[in-house]
């Protein structure tokens, strides 16, 4: 059974109204989730990039070069030399910044990692 409302109190286009409404709030809502996705991934990267140059600091090769090479071109990442060589261990240390909901653009905040290797330059065979 169907009661008439009257002139004017029809709720046709209500569910259009209201999804409208809500459009930038939902778009709002999925790009703070991809950002965290990105600042999970840049972590992930920093603690990979910093592991590399390691590697490549124990061996003697050019550090900062091979933590940029893991990382892409899309980021930036700084650090990676070949400093701290104690106990027989090389220690490095990788910048990368977050970016802002696209890789390459901006940099929210740096996130830093750090690595050691064992030092196989002074090793014999």
């Amino acid at each position: 059974m169907r009661i008439h409302q009257g002139p004017g109190r029809d709720d046709r286009g209500q569910v259009a109204v209201e999804f409208l409404g809500m459009v930038p709030l939902i778009l709002l809502t999925l790009a703070l989730l991809w950002q965290i996705v990105l600042v999970g991934y840049t972590y992930t990267l920093a603690g990979n990039a910093a592991d590399e140059a390691a590697r490549a600091c124990a061996v003697g090769d050019d550090g900062t070069a091979a933590a940029g090479r893991h990382i892409g071109g899309a980021w930036s990442v700084s650090g990676g030399g070949c400093g701290d060589v104690s106990g027989g261990m090389v220690h490095v240390r990788v910048s990368v910044e977050v970016p802002v909901l696209v890789p390459g653009l901006g940099g929210l905040f740096p996130v830093n990692a750090k690595a050691g290797a064992v030092d196989e330059r002074g090793l014999t065979r």
